[in-house]
């Protein structure tokens, strides 16, 4: 699959984390079909625009990154989300694991990092 092909919904309350991720990601050559402010709106977002990967905040107003990710696992059990955390030792991080994401991009982002990420958990390698 050409990188351009790869479909990514950005999550975080934050839109400037949203738009350096974007930013990062399109450079790389990433396309971000959608962004989204909270774990409601990246519910509906995610059954609507079907991204092959989802980067998500765990700290976020309304619904958190982890109940948005058990439910986007409840609906489609090979949703592949990416939890973004500052931290590598944090509960809600093993939280937002066991609730079915695939794996941690630590904040702040690093282009080679987030690039050989995606690109492990699609081609399983």
């Amino acid at each position: 699959m050409a990188l351009k092909d790869v479909k990514i919904l950005v999550v975080d309350d934050e839109i400037f984390f949203r738009k350096v991720l974007r930013d990062l990601l399109e450079k790389i050559g990433f396309t971000v079909v959608g962004e989204a402010a909270d774990g409601g709106e990246a519910v509906e977002k995610f059954k609507a625009l079907r991204p092959h990967i989802v980067i998500m905040d765990i700290y976020m107003p309304d619904k958190n990154g982890i109940d948005a990710t058990r439910d986007m696992v409840a609906h489609d059990k090979n949703a592949r989300v990416l939890v973004a955390s500052a931290s590598t030792f944090d509960s809600d991080t093993q939280a937002a694991l066991d609730a079915g994401a695939k794996a941690i991009l630590m904040k702040p982002f690093v282009p080679k990092e987030v690039y050989e990420t995606i690109r492990k958990l699609l081609t399983g390698k």
